[in-house]
């Protein structure tokens, strides 16, 4: 058994940011100076999500000159997305978005460092990739990964730079900085397994682009230590009116201990070879019963695999499903080609699950074994 090693696609280039006049302006501020701009480019932070609100954000932290950035997204670009995500092109149109995205800025400006991460961000990788950054900001449309990105970022000591969008309106808070509370103390969890992204409700496009500029300007007031930083508090925009209200909310201990214990469990886990099993790893768990195994296809989905030790559990089923197995059990799940088999992995892991597999490739990758193994 082994984890899934994430993959990291490096772009970097080299210059002498000393010499450069790009930072003239900014550099001018008092507020900034010489010594703040050092501190902009000795910066690491990290975009999870390249759509509405992540373009912007790493549109403007690549152009303030923030010496190194990470994407993490593992979607292609659609023509849907052109519309608000104005660092992609029809052309683009296939391609992953943090790929994409790294090309992109680094075109804008050739003295940053750009880390992409070609997947979605989740419990199996999300220890060693958010272990080299400083910030993390949450741009993507999902409860269940903002809990994680929560948790991580608790774990790790390091504060979150949150956004949310829907239709006209918007919402933007930093949590975890200096004490203060999580995004668990303002939502505290949901038990789902999705959620409605802007596919559903729809967005106006200039709406993340806005609000992805104000996640920003959080980012660069955390970096140089200055004041009025969103901590504590939620800022509620209004597109139809340009009305700007915010609203402060207080710690919640049990909140805060609860994603830091699930950050860390997730750290522990990060040197453990869990996550996948293969083709061999897997009949031998048939053939010993060490494990419970589910099957997470939908009924009419083949080949079936019939062995009195695998239980059929539909996707939409096993939220029900798990409440009566026991956390310490360990689990192998798989699918048909091993997408959905390894987000199940990560829910699990989310809801306290010890020993969770799943089949690498899924039952697609069994097709040269089933005969030897009927």
């Amino acid at each position: 058994m082994k984890t899934t090693n994430w993959r990291c696609c490096r772009l970097l280039q080299e210059d002498n940011m000393t010499t450069s006049k790009r930072y003239d302006r900014q550099i001018a501020l008092p507020e900034i100076g010489i010594s703040g701009q050092e501190k902009i480019t000795a910066a690491r932070v990290l975009v999870v999500g390249a759509g509405g609100l992540g373009c912007p954000v790493i549109q403007n932290l690549a152009a303030a000159g923030i010496g190194q950035i990470g994407i993490v997204d593992g979607d292609v670009v659609a023509e849907s997305n052109l519309h608000r995500q104005y660092l992609f092109t029809p052309n683009d149109c296939g391609k992953n978005k943090a790929q994409v995205a790294a090309m992109a800025v680094l075109k804008q400006n050739p003295q940053v460092k750009v880390l992409a991460h070609p997947e979605f961000f989740s419990a199996s990788n999300a220890p060693e990739i958010i272990a080299n950054y400083q910030i993390v900001v949450d741009c993507t449309d999902d409860n269940a990964t903002r809990y994680l990105i929560n948790d991580m970022a608790l774990a790790n000591g390091i504060p979150m730079v949150y956004a949310a969008i829907h239709q006209f309106e918007a919402q933007l808070s930093v949590f975890n900085y200096q004490d203060g509370p999580s995004y668990r103390c303002l939502f505290p969890e949901q038990t789902h397994l999705n959620g409605l992204g802007c596919a559903d409700t729809g967005v106006l496009g200039v709406l993340p682009n806005t609000v992805g500029a104000l996640q920003a300007t959080e980012v660069f007031k955390i970096v140089l230590g200055l004041v009025g930083v969103l901590n504590g508090k939620l800022l509620l925009y209004d597109a139809l009116c340009h009305g700007f209200k915010t609203v402060a909310f207080e710690r919640n201990l049990l909140e805060i201990e609860k994603g830091k214990q699930k950050g860390k469990l997730l750290n522990d886990r990060k040197a453990q070879n869990r996550g996948e099993v293969s083709a061999a790893a897997f009949f031998d768990a048939l053939e010993t019963h060490s494990h419970l195994i589910i099957d997470i296809r939908e009924t009419y989905e083949e080949p079936r695999l019939e062995n009195r030790g695998i239980h059929n559990i539909p996707l939409a089923q096993l939220e029900h499903f798990i409440f009566g197995v026991a956390k310490k059990q360990s689990v192998i799940l798989f699918c048909q080609r091993g997408n959905n088999s390894r987000m199940a992995v990560d829910y699990l892991n989310q809801k306290g699950f010890d020993t969770v597999f799943h089949l690498s490739g899924g039952i697609e990758a069994l097709d040269l074994n089933l005969e030897q193994n009927d």
